[in-house]
């Protein structure tokens, strides 16, 4: 999704510590299944869906008596609802965009026991039992604030800030964030840290009958993709992780089919490992071609939060209710949760069961929805009765 032009009008509000709640109240029960199917059924890979998905949340809570804010800058717009009122303040994260899909995935079915569709697994079907949730907790909540926060780009690979990070940037705060990603009912208290790299790769051009009198590019570009996978660090592990990813995810090369290509450019997805040093990932990159030119195109840190934080420990025990295997996991991907930890509010990733996220046959299993939208809201009730030390607000963001 290209980056939208800067918006010179309206600015994203702060958000300082305490600030007053406003209701949300809901109607009776909704199925999770037709509201993730609704989610689901817009391209949200797209600026456009994005928009339309957007304004439909923002008008199914508002329906129902909620008052949703939205926080706008550069031409990306989240919502915010809230419920409940006291000292804690939970974070329910979710992300409505999505990555590329062929058409038909953005046209749920159902089957098995399954909801499949583009986005289902990744996160609109959590997005739903969120809202529901949030529902759920409308009334009776006492001793603790719940926001629910839904952003239009978790996705983005862009260079720069996404919303969230804005948002953070601006203030936002909480005691702890639970973020919507596939975890299968686990509490992902680990993730890899990313580093994208751009790199190109030299080579000399000949005529293509003759390929010998020539150094192709494409070829040199592919066998040091494999060379990474042999450095030092791509062998190593960590107790929540047998070991990094690395991915080859775009190359181009060449000008012409009769000539050997004398330049390739590859995008290469690194995901290193809790305790390893992004710094030293790349000089050992870089060792292996000092030709080729490395250039970074994201970086986002590890998350790590402690399994032991009290918080963490309430989750798990709401979780455990409805799925007895709960445990605290490593997560492969990344999420907005770094963006919270960076400025040390503790975040985890918490989702429902279902696999092939970003692939051709994403789903979620049906069963584990209602079950989801009960642990989230069980969490919450747990968590106005723990008792708490940390700060929601950073003091310097608050000075």
């Amino acid at each position: 999704m290209p980056a939208p032009a800067p918006d010179p009008v309206r600015r994203p509000p702060r958000f300082p510590a305490g600030g007053r709640p406003r209701a949300v109240g809901y109607p009776g029960p909704v199925d999770e299944v037709l509201l993730a199917e609704r989610l689901i059924a817009y391209d949200t890979s797209r600026r456009s869906g994005i928009g339309q998905a957007t304004d439909f949340v923002a008008g199914w809570l508002e329906a129902r008596g909620a008052s949703v804010d939205s926080v706008e800058t550069g031409g990306r717009r989240s919502l915010v609802a809230r419920v409940g009122s006291g000292p804690l303040r939970l974070i329910f994260h979710g992300h409505i965009d999505v990555v590329p899909g062929h058409p038909e995935q953005f046209e749920p079915r159902i089957e098995g026991g399954r909801l499949y569709g583009r986005g289902a697994y990744d996160m609109k079907a959590a997005l739903a039992a969120m809202m529901l949730a949030v529902a759920d907790l409308s009334t009776g909540l006492s001793g603790v604030q719940v926001e629910l926060i839904v952003v239009p780009d978790e996705e983005r690979s862009e260079p720069g800030d996404n919303h969230t990070q804005i948002m953070v940037h601006d203030g936002l705060r909480a005691d702890f964030v639970v973020c919507g990603e596939p975890t299968d009912m686990q509490v992902g208290v680990q993730a890899k840290g990313v580093l994208m790299l751009r790199v190109d790769v030299p080579g000399t051009a000949a005529h293509g009958a003759t390929p010998w009198l020539g150094d192709n590019a494409v070829l040199r570009a592919v066998d040091l993709y494999r060379r990474i996978s042999g450095l030092p660090f791509a062998s190593e592990s960590a107790p929540l992780f047998e070991r990094p990813s690395i991915n080859l995810g775009r190359i181009q090369g060449g000008d012409a089919v009769n000539k050997v290509p004398d330049t390739c450019r590859m995008d290469v997805d690194v995901r290193y490992l809790p305790g390893q040093s992004p710094d030293e990932v790349l000089r050992q990159v870089r060792s292996l071609d000092p030709m080729a030119r490395l250039e970074v195109l994201l970086e986002r840190p590890p998350a790590d939060v402690s399994p032991d934080h009290v918080l963490v420990q309430a989750l798990l025990a709401a979780a455990s209710r409805h799925e007895p295997s709960a445990t605290s996991v490593g997560r492969d991907g990344a999420s907005d949760a770094v963006a919270f930890l960076e400025v040390g509010v503790p975040a985890v990733e918490f989702g429902p069961c279902g696999a092939g996220h970003h692939g051709p046959e994403e789903y979620v299993e049906i069963e584990s929805l209602p079950l989801y939208r009960r642990a989230l809201a069980e969490f919450a009730r747990r968590a106005a009765t723990v008792p708490v030390s940390a700060p929601a607000v950073d003091p310097e963001v608050a000075a």
